[in-house]
């Protein structure tokens, strides 16, 4: 990547580059891939574009496989390799390349390129304390990464790490007692969770908050008449499977089709994947230091899976509802014609297949 990140002579007259993710969404969560969900904007765009039906990641969480999308290079070269270690921040990003030939850069949602404890080596302005002290995040929208502006936060959810500039923008609109809708920092652990319907009113939540202030650096760029490269970030539909009215009860748990476990598959697999099938697993020989996820038990009761399901059918047509809204934008500016949009996951999740929920150890 070396030579192409040079500054420019002259800016290049290239497209505009809209890149739009989702967090740990399963594959058949597209109306074009699934009649059961409804997502006319991603069919749309499957459907006046190209359609990938066969693709991996670099790595199955989020920070590894969203620094290679940054990055373009493989975790064992960008040294990113699980959740919980930082990207280094000297390695050569897009952003970068763009910038230097005259884009705006812009990321709008969730980043997690750094972890939320600060350890040396891998210190990280997503973490505690930095992660929720408003006043920083009000003068800090970059450069990062080869962003020259970002609008970010961390959570999913009503999860405790909610802050940055999702924060802000809640205070901003008339929220100001938006702490009532997330847990508390630190955690009660016995605290009782929200499950699957959230009181937080949709205008408030992150899924419109990543829609409304795309369409805004949109805005911004093509009034500057720049050609933009925006990385428009959405949390969901990762769990945990929450979200607002109406899209909780938008479908029936009846209605969903749980994957399943073959008989005799997890003979074939490795120990801590078999060990998801037992009750009360052992992982203790398999835990480092870094973060790890799917160690627990997969099992769950289907009537509680199929309800999981449902919602994260409505966490997906929510997303959808907010890329209509991107791709009406583009359309109004007269900036579609001249914007590559592409439309991708992080990594993928599981909803029962090969018995695994979520993430897979």
């Amino acid at each position: 990547m070396g030579p192409f990140l040079d500054e420019a002579e002259e800016p290049v007259n290239g497209p505009n580059i809209l890149l739009i993710t989702t967090d740990q969404q399963h594959w058949d969560t597209l109306g074009v891939t699934n009649p059961r969900i409804q997502t006319p904007a991603l069919d749309r765009l499957a459907r006046e574009g190209a359609l990938f039906d066969r693709a991996y990641c670099s790595n199955p969480v989020c920070s590894p496989s969203r620094a290679s999308i940054l990055t373009g290079l493989y975790p064992a070269w960008h040294h990113c390799w699980t959740i919980g270690v930082k990207l280094p921040e000297d390695v050569p990003t897009l952003g970068q390349m763009l910038s230097a030939n005259g884009y705006a850069t812009c990321l709008v949602g969730k980043a997690h390129f750094q972890p939320t404890a600060s350890v040396a080596g891998s210190e990280s302005l997503e973490c505690h304390p930095v992660l929720r002290d408003l006043e920083f995040w009000r003068d800090f929208h970059g450069p990062w990464y080869g962003f020259d502006h970002v609008e970010t936060a961390r959570m999913h959810a009503d999860e405790h790490l909610v802050g940055q500039h999702y924060a802000i923008w809640m205070e901003q609109n008339g929220l100001a007692n938006w702490r009532d809708y997330f847990q508390p920092w630190p955690r009660d652990p016995n605290a009782p969770r929200r499950r699957h319907a959230w009181d937080l009113p949709e205008q408030f939540h992150h899924t419109r908050w990543v829609g409304e202030r795309t369409i805004a650096n949109i805005e911004e760029a093509v009034h500057e008449r720049r050609p933009f490269f925006l990385w428009s970030s959405f949390f969901d539909p990762h769990p945990p499977y929450l979200v607002p009215q109406p899209w909780a009860s938008m479908y029936r748990a009846e209605d969903m089709q749980p994957g399943r476990l073959t008989d005799g598959e997890m003979a074939l697999l490795p120990p801590p994947l078999q060990k998801t099938q037992e009750a009360s697993p052992d992982f203790s020989m398999y835990r480092e230091d870094h973060h790890t996820h799917g160690h627990q038990s997969h099992r769950i009761d289907e009537q509680e899976l199929r309800k999981n399901i449902a919602v994260y059918y409505g966490m997906m047509s929510f997303i959808d509802h907010e890329i209509g809204r991107i791709l009406d934008a583009l359309d109004r500016l007269g900036a579609a014609d001249e914007t590559l949009v592409l439309f991708t996951t992080d990594h993928g999740h599981f909803l029962g297949q090969h018995g695994l929920i979520a993430k897979g150890p």
